[in-house]
C-alpha cells in the first residue's frame, strides 16, 4: 500500500547559517557606520565654519586664522584642523579658504580605515 501525497510543498525559509551570515554582515556595516559617522560630522562642522568665516568679509590671513580658532573653541567637535592648517588665498576678489586632512578610523585592531577629507569655501 502506497500513500500518495497530493499538494505537498517544499518548505522555504532561512537556515541558521544563513541567519548568522546576515547577522555578521549587518553587524559589520553597523560597526563601520558607528566608527565613520563622527568623522563625517566633524568634516561637516569644519566646512560650515569655513563657509561662515569666508562670508564674514575678513581680509587678512591672521584675522581668518584667529576667527577659525575662535569658532573651533565654540564648537568642540573640531579636532582635526587648526587655524594654521588652513590654506587661504584670494581668487577674483574673493577669499577662498581650503583645508585637507586625513583621518584614521580603527575598525578592529590592527585594521584601520584611512579617510582623506578636503574642502574649500568661496565667499559670496
Amino acid at each position: 500500500m502506497t500513500v500518495e501525497l497530493h499538494g505537498s510543498r517544499k518548505q522555504g525559509g532561512i537556515t541558521l547559517l544563513g541567519l548568522l551570515f546576515w547577522a555578521i554582515i549587518i553587524g559589520f556595516v553597523a560597526l563601520l557606520g558607528m566608527r565613520v559617522l563622527p568623522t563625517v560630522i566633524e568634516y561637516s562642522t569644519i566646512s560650515k565654519s569655513v563657509n561662515k568665516i569666508a562670508a564674514e568679509g575678513l581680509t587678512t590671513v591672521p584675522e581668518i586664522r584667529a576667527a577659525f580658532e575662535r569658532q573651533k573653541d565654540i564648537d568642540y567637535n573640531i579636532t582635526a584642523v587648526n587655524g594654521k592648517d588652513l590654506e587661504i588665498t584670494k581668487e577674483n576678489d574673493r577669499v577662498v579658504i581650503r583645508f585637507a586632512y586625513n583621518k584614521e578610523v580603527e575598525i578592529m585592531s590592527p585594521v584601520f580605515l584611512l579617510i582623506k577629507y578636503q574642502g574649500s569655501s568661496k565667499s559670496k
